[in-house]
C-alpha cells in the first residue's frame, strides 16, 4: 500500500502557504476524534505509542515493526493525511534506513520525519553532521524511488534536528546550521523540537526559506500561540505527545482518587457512552 495521491497532494498543499495545526493521536480512536474535530492532517507520536506499551520515550524503545503497524493503524483510521514520527529510522545503517523508510511509505502515510539523534548510549547523542546529512539524502532517495514505482507524488520528508533535546552546547546555532543542510539534502519541511524563543524561531524560518518549518508546542507555559507562530512564518504546528499526556493525566488523577479516597467521584468527568456511539458507530 502507498498513500493515496489525494492525501499526499493535500498534505503538500497544506505546507504551501499559511499555518496549520497538526495534532498527534496515539491510537485509532483518538485519530477518529481529531478528524471529526475538524483538523486537516494528523501526525503520529512515537512517545504516545511507547506509553501505551509501557515503554519510555526513547528513540529505539519501540521496535520498528511495531511502530510500522501502529502507523498503519493511524493511517487507516481516517482519510486525513498522516505524517509519521519515524524517529531516526530505527537503524544506524544507511541501506537498512532506506528499507525502513520504504516500509514506512508503504503504510500509506503522506509524510514522515527523520531525526538526527542516535538514541544509542554507546554513540554521541547526535549523528555527526556529515552522517546526519547523508541519512536525509538516503531517506529522500527512498521516498522518491517509492513514488516513482507507485506513479504517485512523493510523501513529505521532514528533517528534525534534536540539538535542543540532547543538551547541545549551542542548540540554536546547531539547529540552524543542520536544518539548512537538511533542506539542501532534500527535506521538504524542517523541525527543531523544543525551540521556544520567538526570535530563534523566526531565524530558523528565515534560514530555510522558502521551505516550511514545523514547531511543536507541548505546554501552555511556552507562551506560543497559533497567531504568534503564524506571524513568525511557521507553517506547521504539532503538539507531540501532549494530547496523550493530557489523557494520561486525567486517567492518573481518577485512578489515584479511587485508590486514596475509596470513592468514585472522579468518574464524573468520564465521557458518556453516547459520545462514543456517535463517534464510532458508523465505523462498523
Amino acid at each position: 500500500m502507498i498513500g493515496s495521491s489525494t492525501a499526499i497532494a493535500a498534505f503538500h498543499e497544506l505546507h504551501a502557504s499559511g499555518c496549520f495545526v497538526i495534532p498527534n493521536p496515539w491510537d485509532s480512536g483518538s485519530a477518529v476524534f481529531l478528524h471529526q474535530a475538524g483538523f486537516r492532517a494528523l501526525a503520529t507520536t512515537s512517545a504516545g505509542i511507547a506509553f501505551t506499551r509501557g515503554l519510555p520515550d526513547e528513540v529505539l524503545a519501540v521496535p520498528c515493526a511495531t511502530m510500522l503497524a501502529h502507523i498503519a493503524d493511524i493511517v487507516a483510521a481516517t482519510p486525513l493525511p498522516v505524517t509519521a514520527d519515524f524517529q531516526s529510522g530505527y537503524t544506524h545503517d544507511l541501506d537498512e534506513l532506506a528499507r525502513n523508510v520504504t516500509a514506512c511509505v508503504a503504510t500509506g502515510v503522506a509524510g514522515l520525519s527523520i531525526e538526527d539523534a542516535t538514541g544509542d548510549k554507546a554513540r554521541p547523542p547526535l549523528y555527526d553532521r556529515g552522517t546526519a546529512i547523508e541519512r536525509i539524502r538516503t531517506a529522500r532517495r527512498a521516498i522518491d524511488t517509492a513514488a516513482t514505482a507507485a506513479a504517485t507524488l512523493p510523501v513529505v520528508l521532514t528533517a528534525r534536528c534534536e540539538a535542543y533535546l540532547v543538551g547541545d552546547a549551542d542548540p540554536a546555532a546547531t539547529a540552524i546550521d543542520r536544518l539548512v543542510a537538511y533542506a539542501d539534502a532534500g527535506a521538504d519541511c524542517l523541525f527543531a523540537p523544543a525551540v521556544r524563543d520567538p526570535a530563534t524561531i523566526a531565524a530558523l524560518v528565515e534560514a530555510v526559506a522558502p521551505k516550511p518549518v514545523n514547531v511543536v508546542v507541548t505546554s501552555p507555559g511556552q507562551g506560543l500561540t497559533v497567531p504568534l507562530l503564524a506571524d513568525l512564518g511557521v507553517r506547521r504546528i504539532s503538539v507531540g505527545s501532549s494530547l496523550a499526556r493530557v489523557a494520561w493525566g486525567a486517567f492518573m488523577r481518577a485512578a489515584r482518587s479511587i485508590a486514596e479516597t475509596g470513592t468514585f467521584d472522579a468518574l464524573a468527568d468520564a465521557a458518556p457512552f453516547p459520545v462514543f456511539a456517535d463517534m464510532f458507530g458508523g465505523r462498523r
